[in-house]
């Protein structure tokens, strides 16, 4: 009985308030949080992974896409659906006031002092205005939606218009070298996304301006270093990835540029299968 009865108190007392301000004012003593952020600096000095971040900039469409058939199938039917449920425009009925005009002209009947009238005056007939657009629209000449000479140039951003268009950049991977999005070690005392500012800031003679989506990584890569340089403190590393619209671009690059630009479906060509597998689940092909 006397056992249960100093159990029973000892459970009260953890329960009460005077035992919740103990525990409390220890957890939160200036030992603790000294010795947990040891702990934490011991976990990343004795951590076998680097870490790294890299930015999945994307160029956004510039002009629409063509339409399908069925999409236009659809416009075809919303245009006569439209025209169905119109009403006569100011235009329409300009034209329609000057064929009156011409008519009672034409009449037997017409009243001469009508036109001395300055109300009644008009410099300008609409079916003139009309004349003059269909000249101006004839002499119109749009830009070419598809240019071969730039489509096929994989170094600038104005390639491909209507496609969104992702960067990539020829990084150093142990002694080799493979096309990856621009990516950075990251260093002591900065967060993943500067880390990631950084290795975008970092291309050579790009100048591009962007615009970060949020503070959170969108996805993950682990790689193991070849067996070569392998060490125990050193088994590979950990890409974190931050997506990024393009705002802005830089000068145009030079021919032996060390980046690209590509679309989604261009992606495969040029990043290992393991990789494209993971960057495959956020890149959204618009």
């Amino acid at each position: 009985m006397a056992s249960r009865s100093l159990f029973q108190f000892v459970t009260c007392f953890g329960r009460s308030a005077a035992g919740k301000s103990v525990f409390r004012q220890f957890s939160g003593s200036p030992v603790s949080r000294e010795r947990l952020q040891t702990n934490v600096l011991t976990e990343r000095a004795s951590s076998p992974w680097n870490l790294a971040a890299a930015v999945c900039l994307q160029r956004l469409p510039v002009i629409s896409q063509d339409y399908t058939p069925i999409e236009q199938q659809f416009a075809d039917l919303m245009q006569e659906m439209e025209l169905e449920k119109s009403v006569v425009g100011d235009h329409e009925l300009r034209l329609q006031e000057d064929a009156e005009k011409m008519s009672r002209k034409q009449a037997a009947n017409y009243d001469s002092d009508e036109d001395d009238d300055p109300r009644h005056q008009e410099t300008i007939l609409a079916q003139d205005l009309e004349d003059s657009w269909e000249l101006r629209l004839k002499n119109f000449q749009p830009a070419p939606r598809v240019r071969d000479d730039v489509d096929k140039d994989l170094t600038t951003v104005e390639r491909c218009l209507a496609d969104s268009l992702v960067l990539l950049a020829e990084q150093q991977v142990g002694a080799a070298k493979m096309w990856l999005l621009p990516q950075t070690q990251w260093k002591e005392g900065e967060t993943l996304r500067q880390t990631a500012e950084r290795a975008l800031a970092s291309l050579p003679a790009a100048g591009f301006k962007a615009t970060f989506l949020g503070n959170s990584p969108c996805g993950v890569y682990k790689y193991k270093l070849p067996k070569a340089i392998r060490t125990e403190g050193s088994i590979g590393t950990k890409v974190f990835f931050f997506k990024a619209i393009l705002s802005k671009s830089g000068p145009s690059p030079a021919p032996n540029a060390s980046f690209l630009w590509v679309k989604k479906s261009e992606l495969q060509h040029y990043l290992k299968p393991a990789y494209m597998m993971k960057v495959d689940r956020f890149i959204l092909g618009l």
